[in-house]
């Protein structure tokens, strides 16, 4: 009777031992942020690879559409890290609507990243433009100036959808043909232009944020201040038509540094090794 309490209790640990490996060895085998970025340019630019391993491309309109200028070399950029001001200090812009075509090949979420900064013009109403992708307006009046300032790095971050021939963005849903077509739309104000962008498989909470800006936070709590004095059904539509205006601004909040730290995987293996020994030793005994 001892030695079959024995024997099942070994089966016991040594499966919920064989669980935990197989959970650890599932966890470690998510594909990394670099791995989930299918698609990625450093417009205007050379080929670059960030922080976080993504990949950036040479701008494959070198040549063919548009002008590249790298005239925000010269300016440090702020809210970047500084091994990557590279793609928010050039850029490529056009007298007209331009943009560029990315293939999807598998269904799933995806996340569309549009890296700007405002390297020239000192003031807001100077440069404003729309972007769209696949004809769906998903930034409207973008004016970074008058989001974050000058020399100053601005994600505009895209959720959208592809199901079964469909894509969905922004609450509206399109007929697919295999590609993402980003555009950025010539305006009543200076022209269109794209320092860097990606697409990456994934959701919002997936996308690295650029680091904090004091400024902008403060005047953003402001502006929030603001809006809940004026009360009443004024403050309320000002509020919706802010929201719908701009969907995903650039956040502060930092990268998790502790994201790739798998350390944590190997408390539970200790634990039931912990568990097994003196169990085994109890065993042996009787």
């Amino acid at each position: 009777m001892r030695r079959v309490t024995a024997r099942c209790v070994c089966r016991l640990v040594f499966a919920a031992l064989w669980l935990l490996v197989e959970e650890c060895r599932t966890e470690s085998a998510a594909p990394s942020l670099a791995e989930r970025v299918i698609w990625a340019v450093n417009a205007g630019g050379d080929a670059h690879t960030d922080v976080h391993g993504i990949h950036f491309k040479k701008d494959p309109l070198e040549g063919k559409l548009g002008k590249a200028s790298d005239y925000g070399v010269r300016l440090p950029i702020l809210r970047s890290n500084p091994e990557d001001q590279i793609l928010y200090q050039t850029e490529r812009y056009n007298e007209d609507t331009f943009g560029y075509e990315v293939p999807i090949r598998e269904e799933g979420d995806y996340i569309l990243v549009l890296k700007f900064s405002e390297v020239y013009f000192a003031q807001s109403q100077q440069k404003v433009f729309d972007v769209r992708l696949n004809g769906h307006v998903v930034v409207k009046d973008l004016d970074i100036f008058d989001r974050v300032g000058h020399s100053t790095a601005h994600d505009e971050i895209v959720p959208l959808s592809v199901k079964r021939g469909k894509l969905s963005v922004h609450g509206e849903v399109s007929t697919f043909n295999g590609k993402l077509a980003v555009e950025f739309v010539k305006g009543y104000y200076d022209n269109p232009k794209i320092c860097a962008l990606y697409v990456m498989k994934g959701k919002l909470e997936d996308v690295p944020k650029l680091q904090p800006h004091p400024g902008l936070e403060k005047r953003e709590e402001e502006e929030e201040e603001e809006e809940e004095g004026e009360g009443g059904g004024e403050g309320e539509k000002k509020s919706i038509s802010t929201s719908s205006k701009n969907p995903v601004r650039s956040g502060p909040r930092t990268p998790n540094p502790y994201a790739t730290d798998n350390s944590s995987l190997m408390f539970p293996i200790l634990v039931a090794f912990g568990v097994f020994i003196p169990t085994l030793f109890c065993l042996c005994r009787l």
